[in-house]
């Protein structure tokens, strides 16, 4: 979501004539696009801002901008106007419409004065120039800001409550990116299930994008267990544009930490809509997001996280250590675990998901899938890569096929997560 809101930022900078350079000495306009959803990002985000102050001595009249989730809240808002006064602009997280306007003021205004907005109502607002970077794949937004309120997330508090935006903008946009030639159409939310709109739900949303023509592929990103249906697994197996790879962040294996979580559901709810899924569509590639060292996890709540691991055998799984952040209920519970059990844990975790996605790796050896190529790989000298249809990274042999092509590969051998094969013969 943040790159496709770098794209948007992008795209408003080359609408008023500017171009991309690599050279940060020549660069008229330096923005930082940021994220604050862990707090090592965002000191992490500080210390780069601060070393940027440099060109601003090589070139006085660069404009240096801050948006994003960092500057959205208060009292990070306040350290850049008292500490980095050498920022010109900082914005929140819906200001796009703003930053234009910024950019212009502070072409012909004083330097000296600083454009700061915040949002306190976001709205949605359509038509954004773009700059896509992402090759074949255009990100398409359908819903923004989030309502579940974990209690690790900070992403309510700076992108605010859900709003969904108009089904028919939604669809045409869609019909236009494919025209244009992309191949990979990927929905974008913080939680795309509670989609909602003049009567339209996700599932319907989703039906309404696969039917449209063209030879295309149709994601999305991100699904919330709760809100996860049966219909949406309907349209998914009936529709065969649309991609068997789902991403269902289960986050913990322990109904007690779920509770401390707020994340509104069971380990056997969730157990129950994997079952659902595989029998409905026995080859989807699921995924997932977990973390562990949760405040007042314990070593049987560890245990029961791995126990569901073993169960769920996911594809692969981003694991992290949980971190901290200030503005969020788990950041004011008194059980913080120990770094070092932490550690353990996460080591413990991906040990044992390498292992998972290892041996469901081998069941594609011999087998041929239909590759959208994405990029030259960096795994080996003349070799492409891209992703088969349950989102599994396939290399194989550069035999003349372009970025944003299908591809038939069959499938001779794994290295861990990523497959690889050769071009299937015509």
């Amino acid at each position: 979501m943040n790159l496709h809101d770098s794209e948007k930022i992008a795209g408003v900078l080359e609408g008023k004539g500017y171009l991309a350079t690599a050279d940060n000495t020549k660069a008229d306009v330096i923005v930082f696009n940021t994220c604050c959803i862990r707090h090592t990002a965002e000191r992490k985000a500080l210390g780069n801002i601060l070393a940027y102050k440099q060109y601003k001595a090589i070139n006085p009249k660069l404009i240096l901008a801050v948006v994003g989730c960092m500057s959205q809240q208060p009292e990070v808002n306040k350290l850049l106007s008292e500490s980095y006064p050498f920022v010109d602009i900082v914005l929140g997280t819906g200001n796009l419409d703003a930053f234009s306007k910024a950019i212009d003021a502070k072409t012909l205004e004083n330097r000296r004065t600083a454009w700061r907005r915040l949002d306190e109502k976001p709205i949605i607002d359509e038509g954004y120039p773009l700059a896509r970077t992402s090759g074949a794949n255009a990100w398409l937004d359908i819903t923004y800001g989030c309502d579940n309120f974990c209690s690790y997330c900070i992403v309510p508090h700076v992108r605010g409550r859900e709003r969904s935006r108009d089904a028919d903008i939604i669809v045409a946009e869609a019909s236009t990116l494919i025209e244009q030639g992309y191949k990979e159409i990927t929905l974008l939310g913080q939680n795309v299930n509670s989609y909602y709109h003049n009567g339209i739900d996700f599932a319907c949303l989703l039906e309404r994008v696969a039917e449209l023509d063209g030879d295309f592929r149709l994601r999305f990103l991100t699904s919330h267990p709760k809100d996860f249906s049966k219909k949406v697994v309907k349209v998914i197996a009936d529709n065969e544009k649309i991609s068997n790879y789902i991403h269902l962040p289960v986050q913990a294996g322990s109904n007690k930490v779920l509770a401390d979580m707020n994340r509104r559901y069971t380990r056997e709810h969730y157990l129950s809509l994997l079952k659902m899924i595989r029998d409905s569509i026995p080859k989807a590639g699921i995924t997932t997001d977990i973390m562990v060292g949760f405040p007042g996890e314990d070593d049987k709540d560890f245990q029961d996280t791995l126990d569901l691991v073993r169960q769920a055998r996911f594809s692969s799984a981003f694991t992290f250590k949980y971190s901290r952040r200030k503005g969020t209920d788990a950041d004011k519970m008194k059980e913080q675990v120990p770094e070092e059990v932490k550690k353990a844990r996460i080591r413990e975790l991906i040990s044992l998901q390498n292992q998972i996605t290892l041996e469901l790796s081998q069941d594609y050896i011999g087998q041929t899938v239909r590759v959208l190529v994405e990029d030259k790989s960096n795994r080996a000298k003349d070799t492409l890569c891209g992703r088969e249809d349950t989102g599994r990274l396939v290399n194989f042999e550069d035999v003349g096929n372009k970025v944003g092509d299908f591809c038939n590969v069959i499938v001779t051998h794994t290295k861990a997560s990523s497959l690889w094969g050769r071009v299937a013969s015509e």
